[in-house]
């Protein structure tokens, strides 16, 4: 049995985790040294109880390791452990790293100049749309956006670091053959084409609640500094920016409306020390002793707009009153000064030109890259 074979199967026993597989590689000095170990011995070792070191002694009852290997190299991800040198460096520095890496797509050197974008799934507009753009711009200065795959915030951080063919890493909180949310996994496909998609679970783990937490070390881990898109104070947004604290890694934040929950969070680090950001200069100031000066030239336009269509008179009057905060229609009606008929009409034109996007609620906003 090979270190890796060992490593895979102490990953997968329940219960064991990766601070008691550091003590006991620590206790027997390598991983197969520690399957061949006694039960009264590994109970010697600090966390290790009756039922765990029975469960490491009988390992055979919840572990085929024939199987995972199988179920990985059928599914397209290579294992990486700890020890082998492709190991993200930056994960190597925290307190827990993980023992085990699946991972499908490439992880290269240069991914150690990372941040990662997080948020809330049920996310404003203008939330989604600011991870968009600061994960592009981010992307396009040379840096690697990390996320966790999730719906909202997630999803804008990773789209806009792929349209702006930069590299983007993807972080499950299951295994590969349960991706959460389901609805990503043509996402997952291109983040593996253009980054990588990591996660430490065995293949066939569910993504069960609990596991999130467990996954949101990693994101945090990966990078130089946590962007919080859009969180409200209880989130695993907030649980990654915990962990970035404990890792010592920076952490930012975007304001929000003062009014909104969905901002609490952001607004709770902001007032504790975060720092607060506008766009990708106040990310990249923080780290202009890793990058010559040339390398910190970011594109300000927005990801996904195109060159702005000709408008007559009346249309950019009503162009101009919309922004990325969503506006009633009865509002613009008032602002414009026009007939609410005539109004109607030409925001119809817009949302055809792809200017602007209607909300639920007859409320309007200028169109950027939304997921």
């Amino acid at each position: 049995m090979t270190d890796l074979e060992s490593l895979l199967i102490l990953n997968s026993l329940p219960l064991v985790g990766t601070i008691r597989i550091q003590h006991l590689l620590n206790q027997f000095g390598g991983p197969q040294a520690v399957l061949r170990a006694r039960e009264d011995e590994l109970m010697r070792v600090r966390g290790i109880d009756k039922k765990i070191s029975d469960s490491i002694v009988h390992w055979q009852q919840h572990v085929s390791v024939e199987d995972e290997l199988k179920m990985a190299q059928e599914g397209g991800a290579r294992i990486l452990t700890f020890l082998d040198e492709e190991y993200p460096e930056n994960l190597k520095q925290i307190y827990d790293p993980p023992i085990i890496l699946y991972v499908k797509g490439t992880l290269l050197p240069k991914d150690k100049h990372a941040i990662a974008i997080v948020g809330s799934r049920r996310s404003t507009l203008y939330g989604r749309d600011t991870a968009a753009r600061l994960a592009h711009q981010l992307a396009s200065a040379g840096l690697t956006i990390v996320s966790g795959l999730a719906r909202g915030i997630d999803t804008a951080a990773h789209e806009g670091a792929l349209q702006a063919k930069g590299r983007t890493i993807g972080v499950l909180g299951s295994g590969f053959t349960h991706p959460y949310p389901p609805e990503n996994r043509e996402l997952m496909d291109r983040i593996a084409s253009s980054g990588a998609v990591i996660s430490e679970f065995p293949m066939r783990t569910i993504p069960d609640p609990m596991n999130f937490p467990i996954r949101n070390r990693i994101i945090s881990g990966l990078s130089l500094g946590v962007v919080v898109g859009e969180a409200p104070r209880h989130s695993g947004a907030m649980i990654t920016a915990s962990h970035a604290v404990h890792q010592n890694r920076s952490v930012f934040a975007v304001p929000g409306r003062v009014d909104s929950l969905t901002f609490k969070g952001n607004h709770s680090l902001i007032k504790e020390g975060a720092k607060l950001v506008e766009d990708a200069d106040d990310i990249l100031s923080e780290f202009e002793y890793l990058f010559p000066p040339e390398a910190m030239k970011v594109e300000k336009g927005s990801p996904g707009q195109g060159p702005t269509p000709l408008l007559d008179e009346k249309e950019q009057k009503i162009f101009n009153l919309l922004s990325a905060e969503e506006k009633d229609i009865e509002e613009i009606i008032i602002q414009s000064g026009l007939p609410a008929k005539e109004v109607s009409v030409i925001l119809l034109r817009l949302e055809v030109k792809r200017l602007i996007r209607q909300l639920p609620g007859k409320r309007f906003v200028r169109a950027r890259l939304v997921t």
